[in-house]
């Protein structure tokens, strides 16, 4: 391996320039399954801190340079990486590559398992939020078989409103410049909200309803196995 300090670094040039994005909404099913790949969000998350080649990157993850490449050559063409610059190393070029947001939100509207694609990623992040509650103080009990209960339930809510998710009213709200990203999720709830037919939001309300239900009594069964301290 020859050693950085022999690198003949020429025609090194910016290719560009503009500051990372706070975060870009994602409509493209595909998105959700290249986000499904543990590497490829591994990749994501490096990349967010800094530039990197694809060298680098194989480097820290410890696979194949081949492999990484792979990978690279999906997230360019879903548009969550870009090439920053360039640098001559002898006779080849090597590409830097950085995520284009800090965050990706992914948005398809009317959120279905099948559009997913993949519903064991589904089950992951719903175990990552429900870890999350356990370190915020919220005492929440699960196994395998809750986490495909609270997904089952979370996807319908997604499903409820046929109407209400009206993706050009949804596209105008999140890539709008007048808005935070607080108030564009705010907005973005309120056109839900507004555009329910009565049915759509009794639906809602029902299946909420459920969702509360099972979660109130999976916090109620990990305080029943709290053992008492003696007297």
């Amino acid at each position: 391996m020859v050693a950085k300090s022999f690198y003949t670094q020429v025609n090194s040039h910016l290719i560009s320039e503009a500051l990372m994005k706070a975060f870009i909404v994602i409509r493209e099913p595909e998105a959700f399954q290249l986000l499904a790949d543990e590497t490829r969000r591994k990749i994501l998350y490096l990349l967010r801190v800094k530039e990197m080649t694809v060298n680098q990157l194989a480097g820290e993850l410890g696979v194949t340079s081949q492999a990484i490449y792979h990978h690279v050559r999906k997230l360019l063409k879903g548009k969550m990486i870009e090439v920053t610059k360039e640098e001559r190393v002898g006779h080849l070029i090597e590409s830097y590559y950085r995520a284009t947001a800090e965050d990706f939100l992914l948005n398809t509207g009317k959120i279905k398992a099948e559009s997913v694609r993949d519903k064991a990623m589904v089950k992951e992040q719903m175990t990552a939020v429900v870890k999350a509650f356990q370190k915020f103080g919220l005492e929440v009990d699960y196994g395998d078989s809750t986490i495909s209960k609270l997904v089952d339930l979370w996807v319908g809510l997604q499903e409820d409103c046929g109407t209400c998710m009206n993706p050009e009213l949804q596209d105008k709200i999140w890539s709008s410049d007048e808005l935070s990203l607080l108030e564009r999720t705010m907005a973005a709830d309120l056109s839900s909200v507004l555009l329910m037919t009565d049915e759509e939001f009794a639906r809602n309300e029902k299946n909420r309803r459920e969702l509360r239900a099972f979660l109130r009594s999976l916090t109620q069964k990990k305080k029943k196995t709290i053992p008492t301290k003696p007297a």
